[in-house]
């Protein structure tokens, strides 16, 4: 026994072996856990779009119509009120009668033509629908409605057969100008209550440019600088295309400029002196200021005007400037610059701009255009500041002021239906227009003025 003591020592001191407690256990906790989380997400994904394609087809006297429908069921059978039961049971029968509307195939193939893009003021725009059944079996008739604008073109469209077509023709009324968003072409399926609705959307929306009204202005009309190499100045230099006279020679002066005839014949060294000429740079500035206008019918007269000025430039290949006044965000109003350019490369651009821009009491006024107008486009010559009858000749004085010197100022006030008329202020021509053909005769009496 005393040979066995050590024996039962070490194995009292031995420490049993480590026994995993509830490994597999774990796991499965974790995988439950895992495929419960991933089921919540697409019982509420499912729900979502559930609730989303019942949102779509359900209309406002639908939803009214379910809300009465839930409440007489609740009332009618907590109650026991037979009455509200019996109009429970009949709005429900309603809704599912509604919902038979609904049922129907959408593989249609719709088209919108237009046969124009851009349009002047009045023209009558007309727009064609093309439905076609491209299945092999009968389709049953739709609404077909096209968003003109703020209006909508509906027809109703027959059942078509299999490769059957249809086709319809809408009017766009282009009464105002600017750009009139046409489309998407929509299908529509509703009940005759109008409780449920369905639509689809199927072709792109486009968008028509209604362009303001613009006159021909011949070429010497606007040619108050009409030289294509540049017209001098009264700026002297020492390297231009414009003689002006002869001086003596200082130190700096270039050599080739040094009139040989002229020192042989005084003895000192005479350079030439030529007047700088100026490129010619028309630029046309256009209010957008309420304050600058009487009503609405001035300014489209004034951007009919600042249209017919920009495309008699662009005719004639000058270079001109279009800008108008910018009408910023109320977060950015400080931070951006008050002036807008439009685009010049073609006569349809600068009228896609025209037919946008607006009237706005944030915009800046004719003073402050101006302004912003000097600082940002270089070398103008030919400067025409467009505003209504509510400018006073203070502010335009005031407006012209802003250019720099040797820089022509012509201000075209419109006024509807006024007696034209022209008067010069100091180095500023100011022009009163009533109606748009006065601009042609009125520009000719400045150039000869």
């Amino acid at each position: 026994m005393t040979q066995g003591a050590p024996i039962d020592a070490v194995t009292a001191l031995t420490p049993p072996a480590a026994v995993p407690v509830g490994t597999s256990g774990d796991g499965r906790l974790a995988e439950t856990v895992a495929a419960g989380v991933r089921f919540a997400r697409e019982a509420s994904a499912r729900a979502t779009r559930a609730l989303h394609v019942v949102s779509s087809v359900v209309t406002p006297l639908g939803w009214a119509a379910l809300t009465v429908v839930g409440a007489s069921f609740l009332v009618g059978y907590a109650l026991g009120w037979t009455e509200f039961i019996v109009i429970g049971w009949a709005g429900l029968v309603l809704l599912v009668a509604a919902s038979c509307f609904l049922i129907g195939r959408n593989a249609f193939e719709i088209h919108l033509h237009l046969p124009v893009d851009r349009v002047v003021v009045g023209e009558r725009v007309p727009g064609q629908v093309n439905v076609r059944n491209p299945t092999r079996r009968r389709l049953p008739g739709v609404g077909v409605e096209v968003p003109v604008g703020a209006g909508l073109a509906e027809f109703a469209m027959p059942s078509l057969a299999r490769g059957e077509d249809f086709s319809d023709v809408f009017i766009v009324p282009t009464r105002k100008r600017g750009v009139i968003p046409i489309g998407p072409v929509r299908t529509a399926r509703a009940d005759p209550i109008g409780l449920l609705r369905r639509e689809v959307a199927w072709s792109e929306q486009v968008s028509l440019f209604v362009h303001p009204r613009t006159v021909s202005i011949p070429s010497m009309s606007t040619g108050f600088i009409r030289d294509l190499e540049g017209n001098p100045t009264r700026d002297l230099t020492n390297s231009d295309v414009s003689f002006h006279a002869l001086r003596e020679y200082v130190a700096g002066d270039e050599r080739r400029a040094i009139h040989w005839k002229s020192t042989a014949k005084t003895g000192r060294f005479m350079v030439r002196q030529f007047e700088e000429s100026r490129r010619s740079h028309l630029m046309v500035a256009l209010s957008l200021a309420d304050s600058d206008y009487a009503d609405e019918d001035e300014f489209e007269l004034a951007v009919s005007v600042a249209g017919s000025l920009g495309v008699r430039a662009i005719r004639d290949a000058r270079t001109v400037s279009v800008v108008a006044s910018a009408v910023p965000p109320d977060s950015n109003r400080r931070r951006m610059p008050g002036l807008r350019s439009l685009r010049t490369l073609t006569r349809a651009r600068l009228l896609d701009d025209l037919s946008g821009v607006d009237r706005s009491s944030a915009a800046l006024p004719v003073s402050e255009l101006a302004r912003a107008a000097a600082d940002t486009v270089a070398g103008i010559s030919v400067a025409f500041l467009v505003c209504g009858s509510v400018t006073t000749l203070t502010q335009l004085c005031t407006a012209a002021s802003r250019f720099p010197a040797g820089v022509d100022v012509v201000a075209v006030i419109c006024a509807p239906e006024t007696v034209p008329s022209f008067r010069r202020v100091a180095e500023l021509s100011v022009l009163t227009i009533g109606y748009l053909e006065d601009l042609q005769h009125s520009l000719a009496r400045t150039k000869a003025a």
